[in-house]
């Protein structure tokens, strides 16, 4: 079975209702990135990015997958899929995915803000006081800005191994995520599926489909299986 490689960005899950910061107004939910997803602004106004992230955790919980959701997971039947996201929704996994990398985090997910390992699922909110069992303030297990993306380390193989791959919804802007397409080989099929087509002119092989996600998939499932 060949090996299916998709990137996914931020235009698969605004089909979905999830607003993205890069909306035309330049902020995200009504917030700058800098007030709400990094580290300082944590330390700065921990209520203020709790509070950001509870609302959003809410907004994932009422949305639902679309049919670019639906399409990657039911090409698990005819190839070895495996999805690496950017985003920190589970609307892949709803959809049925079952090979998900999140390289930015989860948001139904919360951490100790002393020792990334100890992870716990949630799905209300997250408190000041909250803790976790070192005692310590729990927090999204998201990777904000000016945070490593511990995850690429384990993604560079995956995009190596890729027969086929596919990227879907991203404007390659966001490092070191965007990086990662410069590890698929150079005889490697490159489906590029955006509502506007990101800078791949470097790439070789590459099948631009310039179309919403989900008319996109639909688009891409009839090309790969003929």
């Amino acid at each position: 079975m060949k090996k299916l490689v998709v990137l996914t960005g931020a235009g698969i899950s605004a089909e979905s209702g999830l607003k993205t910061f890069r909306d035309s107004d330049g902020l995200w939910e009504g917030h700058n990135i800098e007030d709400v997803a990094t580290p300082r602004a944590f330390k700065r106004n921990p209520q203020l990015v709790l509070d950001f992230y509870n609302m959003r955790r809410r907004g994932v919980l009422d949305a639902k997958p679309n049919a670019a959701h639906y399409a990657l997971a039911e090409l698990e039947r005819h190839y070895d899929v495996q999805i690496i996201t950017q985003n920190i929704d589970d609307l892949h996994e709803r959809a049925g995915s079952t090979n998900v990398l999140h390289l930015h985090g989860e948001i139904l997910k919360m951490r100790s803000v002393q020792d990334e390992r100890l992870v716990y699922n949630i799905t209300g909110d997250i408190n000041l006081g909250d803790v976790a069992e070192d005692g310590a303030q729990l927090r999204p297990h998201i990777v904000w800005f000016e945070e490593p993306v511990s995850l690429i380390e384990a993604a560079i193989p995956v995009m190596q191994s890729a027969d086929v791959f596919v990227l879907v919804g991203t404007s390659l802007v966001v490092y070191p995520a965007a990086g990662l397409v410069d590890y698929v080989g150079d005889d490697v099929p490159k489906y590029v599926l955006d509502r506007k087509i990101p800078p791949v002119s470097t790439f070789r092989n590459v099948i631009p489909i310039e179309k919403p996600a989900t008319e996109g998939v639909v688009e891409l499932v009839k090309l790969l299986l003929g």
